[in-house]
């Protein structure tokens, strides 16, 4: 995948993904990214709710329609992530059975590693050998 770019592994990602979200009312798209490159994706269902040990109605999940919309928004939303490469992209949604609608929120996370940095841009402590007293 590190030769497609990243809006085509988010299209791919909601493609995998079509047929748990027809079926979740509401949940979290999540999709981790290093060097620009989805490691690992996946949708977080809200949980089901009960009321004295039984399952309530389950409301309906996105449409087919509706999927290819949060699809085209995810991979548009893209435009907003500026200049790193190492995070993670969380898509939150539900619908909305009364109104027959949708609704999704947008949070992006970078994350930066520290480790890789150390030798890059902190000086490193000398060892006790290199140090001698000249006269």
């Amino acid at each position: 995948m590190n030769s497609l770019s990243l809006a085509r592994q988010v299209d791919f990602v909601f493609r995998q993904l079509e047929g748990e979200l027809t079926n979740a009312a509401a949940g979290t798209v999540l999709i981790h990214i290093r060097n620009n490159a989805v490691g690992k994706f996946g949708l977080r269902h809200h949980p089901i709710e009960t009321k004295d040990g039984k399952i309530q109605g389950c409301e309906k999940g996105l449409t087919r329609e509706q999927v290819q919309a949060f699809r085209q928004m995810a991979i548009e939303a893209l435009k907003y992530r500026k200049d790193w490469t190492h995070g993670e992209i969380l898509y939150d949604f539900s619908v909305r059975p009364s109104s027959n609608s949708w609704s999704a929120s947008i949070l992006y996370e970078s994350n930066y590693n520290m480790a890789a940095w150390n030798n890059r841009y902190v000086p490193q402590a000398r060892p006790q050998h290199m140090f001698r007293e000249y006269v």
